[in-house]
């Protein structure tokens, strides 16, 4: 009786935490359109058949700063562009709120942070982000070759702004990218993001 009962928690467990994200691994990504800082557009649809990450950013929330200041944000764009991904930054804030900038504005920062992520796509009606339920900055997602999502969360195990922590950092896009490259399932698909709320309008 008890290891029925004890079943049958974990399993209202498992999915009480699956219920609490709009996107899971597996899933196919929804498809999107969005400007990009150099006036282009970029859609999810023409990447097919590469992998994909989604970084949500705002340059002025200190956990996104962490990763920026230090360097570890670009050079992870740099590691994982030279592979073939596709990186994308997606900037979800609204008007008038924090991280919200124009595209010189971005591009600005982007060549003082010596950032490089394949584009970085301007969402302020917040379009997009309500697609994927991103709901910090940094949110990551990886996307697979075949449209499906194969991680989404944190960047890594460490929600501080404490420059510090990167030290001890397990990178959870790191690991979902060499483990799906290598034809292995993600062992750590899904995680609970941390960071700056992201600045929707509504």
């Amino acid at each position: 009786m008890k290891r029925i009962r004890l079943a049958g928690l974990s399993t209202g467990l498992l999915l009480l935490c699956a219920g609490a994200f709009a996107l899971t691994p597996g899933q196919t990504a929804p498809d999107f359109k969005g400007t990009d800082s150099n006036g282009k557009t970029e859609s999810l649809a023409q990447f097919r058949g590469k992998y994909v990450v989604l970084e949500w950013a705002n340059e002025g929330c200190p956990y996104e700063q962490k990763l920026y200041n230090s360097g570890t944000m670009e050079s992870l764009q740099k590691q994982w562009t030279a592979k073939g991904v596709v990186w994308l930054s997606v900037l979800s804030s609204a008007p008038g709120q924090q991280g919200n900038v124009t595209p010189a504005e971005e591009n600005d920062y982007l060549r003082k942070m010596k950032a490089a992520p394949t584009a970085a796509i301007l969402d302020p009606s917040g379009t997009i982000g309500h697609l994927y339920s991103a709901k910090t900055t940094p949110h990551m997602f990886v996307i697979d070759p075949q449209g499906k999502i194969v991680y989404q969360g944190a960047i890594d195990d460490q929600p501080t702004p404490d420059p510090a922590s990167l030290k001890v950092a397990k990178n959870y896009v790191s690991a979902a990218l060499e483990e799906s490259m290598a034809g292995k399932p993600v062992a750590t698909p899904v995680t609970k993001s941390y960071g700056c709320s992201v600045k929707y309008g509504d």
